[in-house]
Order: C-alpha cells, then structure tokens, then sequence
C-alpha cells in the first residue's frame, strides 16, 4: 500500500470516528436535553465570541443564512480536525486520541457555559468523545494490520488474513452509516419534538384584541410591482438573532418574571398574559446591521400587552434606568426604562403577528416590540424575565461587545425599484421604496439623478409614524448609465445623513444608491 493511500485510509478513519462520536453525543443530548448538543453548544460559543467584524461580515454577505453557513463552517473544520487526527493516530498511537481529547474539551466546555446548562448536559460531550476516541483507536489498529500484512503478504495462509484484516477493516468504516442512521433517528425524534411544540402552538387561539389596530388608511399601498409589500409576511419577515437553534418553547410553561429594582416583583404565565386586555399595533422592526439598502427590516402587525402597564405593576424603584431584558436562550437586550414607560409609545410583550400567535423563530411564545430602537437593544425573542437595573451596573449581550448602550433607529429610505444594474427602457420609469423615521414619521422623500437637483417623491399615506412609508418618484429616464439616490426627512425636520458610516456601533449612514443603463 502506498503511503498516500495510508494517509487517505487514516484520514477517513477520522472522520468516521467523529462521526460515530458525534452521532453518540446527538443521541444522548435528546435524552439529557436538546440544548446540550455539543454541534449547537460549539456554534453557539463561536457566536458569542466571534468579533463584531465577523459577525456582520457573516451578516452581510449570507444575511439570515448566516447560521447555515456557521454549522457549515463548523463541520468542515471537525471534519479537518478529524482527518488530522486519524493520521496522527497512525503515525504515533495516542496522539490521534489527545486531538479528540481537545476537541471534547472545548465541546464541555462550550455546553456547560450556555444558559440554563446543569453539570449533566456535560455528559453528551464527555461520552461522545470517549466513543469517537476508542473508534479511532480501533479503525486505526485494523489500518495497521491491513497495511502491514499487505507489505509481508507471501502465502495463501498470508493472503488470508489480509482479506479478514481488510474485510474488518472496512466494516469499521461502515459504521459511518451506522452513526448516521442514529443521527437522523435523533433528528427525527427532535423533529417529532417540534412538531408537539408546533401542535400546542397551533391549538392557541389567540384572544380579540382589546384595542383592535386602525384601519389602514386609503392610499397606504402604492400600486408598484417590486416595491415592498405593506405588511410583510411571517415567512419574509427577516430573522436575525443569536440562536443557533431555535428554542423549543412550550407555552404552558413559559413564565415571564419582573425582578430587580421593583417594589413589586411579579410572574405572569402565558395564560394570564392572555386573560390581559391585548393590544393590537402595526410596526416596523428595524435590526441594527441593516446596511444602507439592506433587507433587514419588515412590518407586521403585532398584538400584545403594553408593556409599561406591566412595569406600572412592578412599581420601579428610584435610580432605575434600564430594563434587561433577558431571553431562555441567554441573550439579553438593554432598553431605556423611560421609553418602556411611555403610554404613547406602543411598547408590547407580544404574543401574535399577523393574526397567527408568534412564529418559534419569531419569539414564540413571547418576545417583545419597542418600535424607535434597533432590535438588538429592544426586541428580544423568546423573553422569559424583565430585569430592572441602571446601565452603570449592568451590560447587555451587545452592548457587552461594543455596540452602543442605546440604538435609536435612524431617518433612513431604501429604494426598491427599479434594482441596480438593470437596463430599462428610456421613457416614464417609477422609481419606489420605502422610508421610515420611527416614532418621529416621514415628512418627505427625494430623489437626484447623476448628483442633480432633489426631487420630492410623492409619500403614500402613512399608517402610522412607527412604521414605514412606501414612496414613489415619476421619473422620465433618458439613454445613458444613470445613478439614482433617495434621501428622506423626518417630520422633526432632520434629512437623512448622506455621510456614509457602518452598522457599527450604532446603525449605518447614508444614501442608498442604484446605477443602472437606460436603452
């Protein structure tokens, strides 16, 4: 046998040991519990310490497929790790073994750090490796034998006990299909997990609002084709968090606490939350690593509890000026307690979106709407406690990672149609999108062309200031390559800045701008 056929070989031992190893630790993270998977506790880990350029590089390039990359990622570097590990094993035994070792250290201890974790959710990790470990151990010595008989093979008695060394040999290997049948029982059985959650959350039915949302007005939705839909779909509403995997959450468990700085702390179960007068509001998320342009933003209509009613009930001590929002899965977002407590501002715990209770990756069954403040300080899903604390004393998750304390949403417009590096006819070309200046509203949109003068667009009717406007602009389009920008101006007066700035640490400047060829 060649030497490159031997790495080959060893290799793949490997990764099949991994695989085995993996399909073990899967397997008994269902039993233990799901959260303890060591492929979610390592991806998590990565998530929390990845640096802020990482993340919205990730972000900006895959958008919400970001996660789907990270477990990509993740199993092509285990993969690496593994095939180097194999190759090890065989060059110098036991060395192969301490990279396992390494790898199920850091899975431990990427599980025992997560929210919520016991000593127990250790058990995957720890058994999972120890089994990859005694694979490798085996498939390797069965290598060994094969190579070496394979190099001294004279007789028939020789060549015997080659076919028996390959033949065990590769049933080693085979038990790759072994541990991945276990997988996919495990996913199956996780599957079937979800799909009970998915059946209690299809049983509620969510109570008539208490205060039904107004009607949206006459002239909301312009008659474009590819401009923004008006109230975005639950399946087009975008999804960034930092959940790897989404909490399965049984809403006759959910509780949400009031702690900290209160006189009066209090639980309210899902139940209770629902006997509530519920209060029905449409409004614009906006998420903080929404470049200038981007697609991370949408409308919904929400209902829910006005949150500072439950703050009134909590009674907040003097001195408090934050509100940490902690989520199960161990996010946490800072909100400034003085905007939770304004009456005119449509703060919610919310527990349904357009008309349905809240989809799981969409909080269910809670999460909270602030419109005015970028998600990341404001709306955290799947929310279990309301801490009250000051900012001096506490930090949230991205705050923690040098994200500013307090995210007010920027004036900001988007175009839409037509997309860039298009080529259209010369004649009447709409050019449509939309705007938003959350909690202050849209007074105006323009449009220039090739750095010329502002143009005002004509603004559909707004439905309300906490949601965004769609706007259009009649523009008479001549032969040539042409650039487009748009800028919007609140009703406070303030344009929309033209000077560029990144997502971090507070939310992207800027004009958004389109180049496209005119026939």
């Amino acid at each position: 046998m060649t030497l490159k056929s031997k790495l080959f070989w060893s290799a793949l031992s490997g990764i099949a040991s991994a695989a085995a190893g993996l399909a073990i630790a899967e397997v008994i993270a269902l039993v233990i519990a799901p959260p303890s998977s060591p492929l979610v506790a390592v991806g998590s880990l990565v998530i929390d310490l990845a640096p802020t350029w990482a993340k919205d590089f990730a972000i900006a390039v895959f958008g919400t497929n970001d996660k789907l990359f990270l477990l990509t990622l993740i199993a092509v570097l285990l993969a690496a790790l593994a095939a180097a590990a194999g190759v090890l094993e065989l060059i110098k035994a036991l060395w192969g073994l301490v990279v396992f070792g390494v790898i199920g250290g850091i899975a431990t201890i990427a599980v025992t750090t997560r929210e919520q974790s016991t000593a127990s959710w250790a058990i995957p990790s720890v058994v999972g490796m120890m089994g990859a470990a005694l694979m490798l151990y085996r498939i390797v010595r069965k290598l060994s034998v094969w190579t070496a008989n394979a190099q001294t093979a004279k007789g028939k008695v020789e060549q015997r006990a080659i076919g028996v060394s390959r033949r065990d040999f590769f049933i080693y290997i085979a038990s790759t299909a072994v541990g991945a049948a276990v997988i996919g029982v495990g996913a199956r059985a996780v599957n079937a997990t979800a799909m009970a959650a998915t059946a209690v959350r299809k049983a509620i039915k969510l109570p008539a609002p208490a205060v039904a949302a107004p009607p949206i007005p006459e002239g909301s939705a312009l008659d474009v084709e590819g401009i923004t839909p008006l109230i975005t779909p639950n399946a087009d509403f975008y999804r960034i968090d930092t959940a790897l995997q989404v909490p399965s959450v049984d809403a006759n468990d959910w509780s949400l606490r009031v702690t900290g700085m209160v006189e009066n702390p209090i639980t309210i179960t899902f139940d209770e939350l629902l006997d509530l007068p519920l209060t029905e509001k449409n409004l614009t998320l906006m998420c903080v690593s929404n470049e200038i342009g981007g697609n991370l933003t949408g409308n919904a209509t929400w209902l829910g509890y006005p949150i500072h009613e439950i703050l009134k009930r909590a009674k907040p001590q003097a001195g408090a000026d934050m509100v940490l929002s902690h989520s199960i899965d161990g996010f946490t977002a800072g909100t400034p307690l003085e905007i939770l407590q304004e009456e005119d501002r449509d703060c919610l715990l919310a527990v349904g979106m357009n008309g349905e209770p809240l989809p799981p990756e969409h909080g269910f069954p809670v999460r909270m709407v602030v419109p005015g403040l970028y998600g990341y300080v404001s709306a955290t899903k799947w929310v279990v406690e309301l801490e009250l604390t000051t900012y001096d004393r506490s930090r949230a998750y991205w705050t923690d990672r040098g994200w500013s304390a307090k995210g007010p949403v920027k004036t900001c417009s988007r175009i839409d149609v037509p997309t860039g590096l298009q080529t259209l006819d010369k004649g009447k070309v709409p050019i449509a999108g939309i705007a938003w200046a959350q909690h202050t509203g849209i007074d105006g949109v323009e449009v220039r062309v090739d750095d010329g003068e502002w143009m005002p667009a004509r603004l559909a009717n707004p439905i309300s200031d906490d949601t965004w406007v769609q706007w259009v602009f009649d523009w008479d389009a001549p032969s040539g390559t042409h650039v487009i920008e748009a800028r919007a101006t609140d009703k406070s007066g303030t344009i929309q800045s033209g000077e560029f700035a990144p997502v971090a640490p507070n939310g992207a400047e800027g004009w958004h701008a389109i180049r496209l060829e005119v026939a």
